[in-house]
This record gives C-alpha cells, sequence and structure tokens, in this order.
C-alpha cells in the first residue's frame, strides 16, 4: 500500500481495451508529514477522488486485474480508500 496524493487525472483517445471507460489518474507518493516522496505513479481511480485528495493505493496488480475483468491488463495500481484525517494520536 502506498499513501498518495492525487495530482491528475489521464485523459486518452487510445488505451489499452482493459482501460476504456476507466478512469486514471497520476498519483504522487507522499510521507507521513505529506512531502512528495519518490516518482509519480498511474493509478486506476474506481472511487473518483478528487484533485489534491489523500488516497491508498494497492500495488497488487492481480486486485487492479480482477477490478477491470481482464487477466491480461497492463494495469497495476489501484486507489484503494480516499483518506480523510490521519489519526495521530495513534501515530
Amino acid at each position: 500500500m502506498i499513501l498518495a496524493r492525487v495530482d491528475g487525472v489521464i485523459v486518452s483517445t487510445v488505451c489499452h481495451p482493459s482501460m476504456v471507460g476507466c478512469r486514471s489518474v497520476i498519483c504522487q507518493p507522499i510521507d507521513d508529514t505529506g512531502r512528495s516522496e519518490g516518482a509519480p505513479i498511474l493509478a486506476l481511480d474506481p472511487l473518483s477522488a478528487g484533485q489534491h485528495q489523500r488516497v491508498l493505493i494497492s500495488t497488487d496488480g492481480s486486485k487492479t486485474r480482477d477490478h477491470v475483468g481482464d487477466p491480461k491488463s497492463p494495469l497495476r495500481n489501484i486507489i484503494l480508500a480516499i483518506v480523510d484525517a490521519r489519526d495521530r494520536e495513534n501515530a
């Protein structure tokens, strides 16, 4: 699982058949304080996360391929949750 921030939406006129009708976003991995960490990644977004929202991303490609129903899909990352707030008391 990766904590990330949604930085943009991907728009494409040509894509793999498994991606038709799916929303894809660019996500910037972040650390616990919200600072950028590493390179941005592409993720499938079935939750319609908004710009700059914090999300949890699964890098389990099989979960993503199950979601789109194509075992040969090139998709790997999928947003599993939108993070509302961090519980600092238990951190």
